[in-house]
């Protein structure tokens, strides 16, 4: 029999209740077993069961019960490749992986976020087919929004249209640098000319690298890695914007650490964040800057 799973909570993952943290670290589980679970009493903190509505906290320590089942689930979770944040019958909120492209492409044609998303639906028996809402590109890390019907994938396409989304990275860039601001200077998208606009606001330096954390008020392509090249800053690991050999990198050092925004059906805030992917922890270690969480 395989050991008992358990699971603390972590700071990103505050504010979920226990059938939507059960769906994220068991990405593969049907949503109907999942509540059977809940229904039966066989998820516990400490020594009461877990309800499916019960929100879950950091501290709290929740318990599975022994179940080649569930190891068969986590098992296929793992090797689908895919990290969920948070997910309704409407829309689904993944940890995008630094690396891996979002859409079918060359040289990415047989592994991207939406092929991995089909494999874990038909392992679900879900016939469900996410659109995303937003861009991150192939380099960048953290948190994408999905719809998962047309409906909403409209109506949160108009939320992000009118602005109403807030995000907000933390990037790794080249030199020293200090203060907060506004880079403004307008960007080339689709032929024409247009406005854009980054606020940034460093974090910490070492010196001949810096820590900023960077949140968009418009979205033009590519537009966070053109700010900070034409600022000065270009981004460690991008070498299209200025930044060859990047201590070796073989990736961005961007992340998507958190995304708000009020759902269009029921007008309730969220607030969702991803935790730093472990390269980039690691880079901050070795350069002795926290890491702005």
């Amino acid at each position: 029999m395989r050991a008992m799973p358990t699971w603390t909570p972590h700071e990103h993952e505050q504010g979920l209740n226990a059938l939507e943290f059960l769906r994220c670290r068991l990405p593969a589980a049907p949503l109907a077993y999942l509540r059977q679970l809940l229904r039966r009493r066989k998820v516990m903190c400490g020594a009461a069961s877990v309800r499916e509505q019960d929100l879950v906290r950091p501290g709290h320590c929740l318990h599975l019960p022994e179940s080649a089942r569930i190891g068969e689930l986590l098992e296929a979770g793992a090797a689908l490749g895919v990290r969920v944040l948070w997910e309704t019958p409407q829309l689904l909120i993944v940890d995008k992986l630094a690396g891996l492209a979002v859409h079918r492409g060359q040289g990415h044609e047989d592994d991207n976020l939406l092929l991995r998303l089909a494999r874990l639906y038909e392992y679900r028996g879900e016939n469900t087919h996410p659109a995303p809402v937003h861009r991150l590109d192939r380099g960048t890390s953290g948190v994408l929004l999905l719809g998962k019907e047309r409906s909403a994938t409209g109506a949160l396409g108009k939320m992000f249209m009118a602005g109403a989304a807030q995000k907000i990275y933390l990037a790794l860039v080249h030199g020293a640098g200090r203060g907060s601001g506004l880079l403004d200077s307008p960007l080339a998208a689709k032929g024409k000319i247009k406005d854009a606009a980054t606020g940034y606001r460093f974090l910490s330096s070492d010196g001949s690298l810096s820590l900023v954390e960077l949140r968009l008020e418009t979205g033009r392509t590519h537009q966070i890695r053109r700010h900070l090249a034409a600022f000065g800053h270009p981004l460690v690991g991008d070498r299209r914007y200025g930044a060859p050999g990047s201590r070796g990198a073989d990736h961005f050092f961007l992340h998507c650490r958190e995304l708000a925004f009020v759902t269009p059906w029921d007008d309730v805030p969220r607030r969702i964040s991803a935790p730093l992917p472990e390269h980039f922890h690691a880079a901050l270690s070795r350069l002795r800057l926290p890491p702005g969480e």
